[in-house]
């Protein structure tokens, strides 16, 4: 074999060895929720082998107020291990602390990450939790966007506590593209709180009014979606009137309703029940009612007129259901999207028993 060749085959060998190391983690970004001042808080990264042997040169961590520690010695593919991060907690506010670990795994270092909020003192949320997600209890199992203008980049949060007997790591699942989603701490033990924060991107949602979809809290990366993990997510986007002059202004439709909360009464042995509302343009423009939408299901909504010149009317005609009106989780509400700079967004609250 020539000296070419054998050059050749080393250099794959080499090659295939270093494609071959390989280190996996549970979670390369630990959120440590609210850290008490001067209290250190670790956190715990569990870790794989998955390559050939591995071998730990060292952990260097971004500041000297955090310190790692990890396994010296050689770890055999397959093989779990852990390396721990602890940050002194020393100065109040937000915390980002980064530790690179190099290794025979690779030439560059493989990151790890915690991160949380150093506070005076730990204050317990107050509230109830009154819904089951999975394994945890949560404050509501539902969240509305309400009155979003373009670009707004909105969050709500929804306070959750671990019921169960065991750690969990939740995780929001199946998120749309306009959501963004995020649980601190990371990894809550028993009888412990913590936090669900989901923001919107408003300018990633596809139309004004309503969008309505939902999201899934799994007990852990990976967890299976099912009923009782989902979170109802709503948002409304408005129409934008805030460049319009002041002519324009005064010649702009005006929508005038008999009522926005229509009293239907009790369904008693009755399957449903309608009302009717009557809709006025008293503007000097077409008014156009671009979207009706509603918020839950059991209500059907007709409208024998969506465009009204000046001094015409509309009757809106909404029927309740009382049988899939029993299963909603919001309140039945009818949404209106128009072109009347003051009612842009008109909701008709429907009042059954």
């Amino acid at each position: 074999m020539n000296k070419k060749k054998i050059l050749i085959i080393l250099l794959a060998a080499s090659a295939l060895g270093v494609s071959a190391q390989r280190i996996t983690a549970k979670h390369e970004v630990i959120d440590c929720g609210n850290v008490l001042y001067e209290q250190p808080v670790t956190a715990k990264f569990e870790l794989t082998n998955k390559g050939n042997d591995l071998i730990i040169d060292t952990v260097r961590t971004s500041c000297d107020c955090a310190i790692a520690t990890y396994p010296k010695g050689v770890i055999t593919k397959g093989n779990d291990f852990v390396i721990e991060l602890t940050f002194d907690s020393r100065q109040l506010g937000h915390f980002y602390k980064e530790a690179a670990i190099y290794s025979n795994a690779s030439d560059k270092p493989f990151y790890l990450t915690m991160r949380g909020v150093v506070v005076d003192q730990l204050k317990d949320f107050s509230g109830v939790y009154d819904f089951m997600l999975g394994s945890v209890r949560a404050e509501k199992n539902d969240i509305e966007f309400d009155d979003v203008s373009l670009g707004e980049m909105p969050s709500q949060k929804i306070h959750i506590v671990n019921s169960g007997t065991e750690s969990v790591s939740p995780v929001v699942m199946h998120l749309p593209n306009y959501l963004t989603a995020s649980v601190s701490p990371t990894s809550i033990a028993p009888g412990h709180g913590g936090v669900v924060t989901i923001t919107l991107n408003s300018n990633k949602l596809r139309s004004y009014g309503l969008t309505q979809s939902s999201v899934y809290l799994g007990m852990f990366p990976g967890d299976k979606v099912s009923d009782e993990k989902e979170i109802t997510i709503s948002a409304v986007l408005l129409p934008e009137f805030r460049n319009m002059s002041e002519t324009q202004l005064a010649n702009a439709p005006v929508m005038k309703l008999s009522t926005e909360t229509l009293e239907l009464g009790e369904f008693g042995d009755k399957s449903d029940l309608s009302g009717t509302i009557i809709i006025e343009n008293q503007g000097r423009s077409r008014l156009n009612i671009s979207s009706m939408q509603m918020f839950t299901t059991g209500l059907k909504v007709r409208l024998n007129k969506s465009r009204l010149d000046p001094g015409e009317s509309a009757k809106m005609k909404i029927t309740a259901y009382k049988k899939q009106l029993k299963n909603a989780r919001s309140k039945p509400r009818v949404l209106m999207i128009t072109n009347d700079p003051n009612k842009s967004k008109v909701v008709i609250h429907v009042n059954v028993k």
